[in-house]
């Protein structure tokens, strides 16, 4: 399933958003600028590595940063157009209305912050491992997972190919949300090179936080 689209209407211009996903598509370029070995040697510089991080060490090659400061740094890192155009698409549909809901500020702490948990769930699980975590898919499974608690009923607008069944398609938010997190939980144990202990975690952090972080609205008498 592909998401499109939303029909759920901001007030607000999603400024933060748009901001984020021009910072994420910059150094993507920058990476495509480097070439293929050197591109792979930013990976392991600015990527997140769990054994860095539990055993506090910084293993060659030696980070920009030090190393519990890459939790940030792989946020905007990708490893190949598909990876940073599924998520920048994820994030511009899902986050304005968050955004919308948190105001700007408290959206830009909400994304870090859970894209700082997806990470350190991944770590948890992985505690060893010498793979550099990349990509916003950990802040952007945040997102959803505030996204489900706030709206929904909302519909998105969805292009589901299945076998034979091509079509687009407007399903409710806790459908979609829900068969996302489901195939997350299913795939945990796949491997593959992909996080996804760190989608699972990032996830339940945006549920869990998502109403703390919620702007206290006005009430008219």
């Amino acid at each position: 399933m592909i998401p499109l689209k939303d029909d759920n209407p901001t007030r607000t211009f999603p400024f933060v958003t748009i901001l984020i996903i021009a910072a994420n598509i910059l150094v993507y370029i920058y990476q495509l600028t480097l070439g293929a070995a050197a591109g792979e040697f930013f990976i392991l510089r600015a990527g997140a590595l769990p054994y860095e991080i539990t055993h506090f060490v910084d293993i060659y090659p030696l980070a920009f940063i030090p190393p519990p400061l890459t939790l940030f740094s792989a946020m905007f890192v990708h490893g190949g157009l598909l990876h940073v155009g599924g998520n920048m698409l994820y994030l511009w549909i899902f986050g304005d209305n968050i955004e919308d809901r948190l105001g700007r500020f408290r959206f830009l702490l909400f994304y870090i912050l859970t894209g700082i948990i997806a990470s350190l769930a991944h770590i948890i699980m992985m505690p060893n491992s010498t793979l550099p975590m990349i990509g916003a898919s950990g802040a952007i499974a945040g997102i959803l997972g505030a996204y489900l608690v706030l709206y929904p009923r909302a519909n998105v607008l969805t292009f589901v190919f299945l076998f034979f069944f091509v079509d687009i398609v407007r399903i409710p938010a806790i459908i979609f949300i829900g068969l996302w997190f489901l195939f997350q939980l299913l795939s945990s144990g796949a491997g593959g090179g992909i996080a996804w202990y760190a989608h699972i975690g990032g996830f339940m952090g945006g549920v869990a936080l998502v109403k703390l972080f919620e702007k206290k609205r006005r009430k008219f008498r």
